[in-house]
């Protein structure tokens, strides 16, 4: 899909013209956008992903926080993670398969088998996507993460993260969760702005 970089009041006014419901919401959140990391690296950005997998973001960003301190100057890099043991990557909090995929991910890091940003920045979203997933615990959904929140790819559906399923059961009245596929049909029409679609729904899902 674009690999074009979008304004954000442009994206609120297609979604509010293309879902009153959505609207109704926005009118009711405020003003506030999603924010856009400036990770210094590829490594850094997905590392951090990695983290939140499956966690609340208050628990993960401890942990995340944890894991940054590891590093002199708070920066981790490929390099020096995989100077630190797999006991070290797991006592920050880290699970076993998580520090077993931040090690794959240096490891790919140093090999030069990731993308550069700037080759990243070039790639489709399906080509990242397919690119990033040869690495250890690292999927669509967290590949997903780095297109929405480091690239700002306007058009990103993470229909699997269960933020974006209890947004969509709030914002759409629905009696049930909805699966990835339900997610994915519901939200269609709001193309091609569904990564602040996709930020509306996490708020929403604070909500509920």
């Amino acid at each position: 899909m674009s690999r074009r970089k979008y304004n954000w009041d442009e994206a609120v006014t297609h979604l509010r013209a293309r879902c009153d419901r959505l609207a109704g919401f926005i009118d009711e959140f405020g003003p506030r956008r999603l924010p856009i990391r400036r990770e210094g690296s590829l490594f850094s950005a997905l590392a951090r992903a990695v983290a939140y997998q499956q966690l609340s973001g208050k628990a993960a960003g401890t942990i995340h926080g944890r894991f940054k301190a590891l590093f002199p100057d708070g920066q981790p890099s490929a390099e020096r993670t995989l100077d630190l043991s797999h006991d070290t990557l797991r006592s920050v909090g880290l699970s076993n398969a998580k520090a077993l995929s931040i090690r794959d991910l240096a490891e790919h890091a140093v090999a030069g088998t990731l993308p550069t940003p700037w080759q990243a920045g070039r790639m489709s979203d399906e080509e990242l996507i397919a690119r990033l997933s040869a690495v250890r615990g690292i999927g669509p959904w967290t590949a997903q993460m780095y297109l929405i929140f480091n690239l700002g790819r306007p058009d990103v559906m993470p229909a699997t993260d269960l933020g974006v399923q209890k947004g969509v059961q709030y914002i759409y009245n629905m009696r049930r969760l909805p699966d990835p596929k339900a997610v994915t049909q519901r939200t269609r029409h709001l193309a091609p702005f569904r990564s602040a679609a996709s930020w509306y729904f996490w708020r929403a899902s604070e909500w509920t």
